[in-house]
């Protein structure tokens, strides 16, 4: 179980580069076009759609931090007061539950980037879509893999499961 969670750790370190780099793209980006169009009157024809897929990517990157953090969306059912191995059981439950709708989403995003790479569509600079749309696949995988650690975190009686840190 280390490893995983080394794995995870090294992950959430990849995860928060990226998120501070595609930000700081954006940002340069919409800046320019910005820029480039009220003095220049010429605009970046790349940089709209380099935004928007950065959009996409960060989202999703987003997404998977928040499900490391335990800050991702919740929807109590059930609103009990077992006791603590109850607590434990039920967030297991509700931890394998997610790992079964990331699961099958992620199956479903692997089939729309292939179908997309079948298609051959292509996008700014001439990259194919589906290389842009990877991020897709590859955040409800890692969601998978995060929430499958928290169930069996959630397990382990020597450990609680992963609450969020109070409102700022």
């Amino acid at each position: 179980m280390r490893f995983w969670e080394r794995l995870d750790e090294a992950i959430g370190r990849l995860e928060k580069a990226l998120m501070v780099l595609f930000l700081g793209l954006m940002i340069v980006a919409a800046f320019a076009q910005i820029a480039l169009r009220n003095f220049v009157g010429v605009g970046l024809p790349w940089s709209e759609p380099l935004v928007r897929y950065l959009v996409l990517w960060v989202g999703f990157i987003g997404a998977s931090l928040a499900s490391q953090e335990g800050r991702h969306i919740t929807i109590e059912v059930i609103k009990l007061r077992p006791s603590a191995s109850g607590r434990r059981y039920l967030a297991a439950v509700s931890q394998l539950c997610a790992v079964v709708v990331c699961a099958v989403m992620t199956w479903a995003a692997v089939r729309f980037v292939r179908d997309d790479a079948q298609i051959g569509n292509r996008t700014f600079l001439d990259l194919p879509t589906w290389v842009l749309e990877t991020i897709i696949p590859a955040a409800f995988a890692i969601m998978s893999l995060r929430f499958l650690l928290c169930a069996l975190r959630a397990l382990r009686r020597d450990a609680a499961p992963k609450e969020p840190p109070p409102p700022l």
